[in-house]
């Protein structure tokens, strides 16, 4: 049975606007981010949901919160939706982060662990059906990798409060490049 998630990436915060790596910081909304979710809220209004899931991180917490108000569905929080640990890189501007990763921040490999422990989780409890998953731009990019096999700079860059469907059908097999990334303030 083919599982279909809406894959949403959380709407402005101000430190996106202020360029800076959140990564497992809250993050805040600007008012803009919050008309974001209000006008993808209203597209998505008329679509049945199952399930929604939401990274755990208050960005996206928020943003879940407005796009339910049509569906009402217990929101169902989980840190595997959580974006990439920049480790000590959090909290800075990504221009100054440029110098380089280091061994405090996420691995790749460890972000697609993430991201195939979601699609399996998701495949086993809501097969069949449709699933709502509010996350981060750059993990949502490794979620799309991981489902289509493909390396994380093949799959374009997510806007705030931008949707794509993902769709998985077991048995789940996984095969990707696991490229480096660029920094930035998803």
């Amino acid at each position: 049975m083919t599982t279909r998630i809406y894959l949403v990436r959380h709407g402005e915060t101000e430190e996106n606007v202020a360029g800076i790596l959140q990564g497992h910081m809250p993050g805040h909304l600007t008012e803009h981010g919050c008309r974001q979710a209000r006008e993808l809220r209203d597209r998505l209004a008329s679509i049945h949901f199952d399930a929604l899931m939401c990274s755990n991180l208050q960005r996206c917490l928020d943003t879940a919160d407005i796009l339910n108000e049509p569906h009402r569905l217990q929101v169902i929080p989980t840190p595997l939706l959580r974006e990439r640990d920049w480790g000590n890189l959090t909290g800075i501007s990504y221009l100054t982060a440029q110098q380089g990763l280091n061994n405090t921040v996420e691995s790749i490999d460890d972000m697609f662990a993430r991201a195939e422990r979601f699609l399996k989780e998701v495949a086993e409890k809501h097969a069949g059906q449709t699933v709502l998953a509010v996350s981060h731009g750059l993990f949502s990019r490794v979620v799309q990798a991981a489902s289509l096999g493909k390396a994380i700079n093949e799959i374009p860059r997510m806007d705030n409060a931008e949707t794509r469907i993902v769709e998985i059908t077991p048995p789940l097999h996984f095969r990707h490049l696991k490229t480096e990334c660029g920094l930035t303030a998803d």
